[in-house]
């Protein structure tokens, strides 16, 4: 890209609105805008004094400035980027189904003792660098341009990583548990003969469309009509539509067969494609 804003836009909606959210939040903190333990994840405060946001806002929160933080940044943008726009193109739905569910995941996993840590920021990105592996095993990574390794070993690698320079290992094992459940749920079942019922639901669909950015194949809501721009397509119809357009075609169709010669009127009876064929063996 010619320029940093350029780069900006050209990223896809979900990885940027993440990335962006967990940049401000280090950002006030740096500015010393807020304590970042109101937003950590607290059960007791959650439930006894009813302080649910802690349930969304610490996932924005990846720690204050330092390597480690811009080492997760770097992650959000490379590798989420890279799964939004491989496997989750035209899929914006889908892929924030994806983070959505990892977090769900990993609020259920912060029940149990081990696997609570007060911010899951972390291991949200772990989840995005397992399913990137799982999506892209046979990718040639380079680590530091000392260690070269196949993309199924990636998380393991950023595991290595994290116990050398001294940080917990419980964020990268609950976020590459999360990963696996997500993955096994809509990939491994289904390809071992298990039903696929893993569907996004309508409500993340709604956002999507609400939100008016990204892509989603056969989008069961219609986007936003109010939002400039719109790029979210999906199976839209009109009020009246069907019958306008019936109406229409009837009249085109009437006045084409009155305009047409008797000798075209016979070869359309009963003809919905014409062109060369070819008889097999022929």
């Amino acid at each position: 890209m010619s320029s940093p804003a350029e780069y900006y836009r050209s990223l896809p909606p979900v990885s940027k609105a993440y990335g962006v959210a967990c940049l401000m939040t280090t950002s006030a903190f740096y500015l010393q805008l807020y304590d970042p333990w109101n937003i950590s994840l607290n059960y007791a405060l959650v439930f006894k004094h009813l302080q649910v946001w802690r349930l969304v806002t610490n996932f924005f929160f990846l720690g204050p400035f330092s390597f480690p933080f811009a080492f997760r940044l770097i992650i959000i943008a490379r590798y989420g980027v890279s799964l939004e726009r491989g496997p989750f193109d035209k899929r914006t739905a889908d892929y924030l189904w994806m983070l959505i569910f990892g977090a769900l995941s990993l609020l259920v996993i912060a029940v149990v003792p081990f696997g609570w840590t007060p911010f899951m920021g972390g291991p949200l990105v772990y989840m995005i660098v397992y399913v990137w592996s799982r999506e892209f095993p046979d990718a040639r990574i380079n680590i530091y341009g000392v260690v070269s390794l196949k993309g199924f070993y990636l998380p393991w690698a950023v595991l290595a990583l994290d116990l050398i320079f001294g940080d917990s290992l419980k964020p990268g094992i609950t976020g590459m548990v999360a990963g696996h459940l997500y993955y096994f749920l809509t990939v491994l079942y289904p390809l071992s003969g298990g039903q696929y019922i893993f569907k996004t639901p309508l409500w993340v669909h709604k956002i999507v469309a609400y939100w008016g950015e990204g892509t989603q194949i056969n989008s069961p809501v219609r986007s936003n009509p109010t939002t400039d721009g719109i790029v979210f397509r999906g199976r839209g119809h009109r009020l009246g539509g069907s019958q306008t357009s019936r109406a229409g075609n009837s009249q085109a169709q009437q006045t084409e067969s009155n305009n047409a010669s008797p000798q075209q009127r016979n070869q359309g009876d009963g003809v919905a494609f014409r062109g060369r064929s070819y008889r097999l063996n022929g």
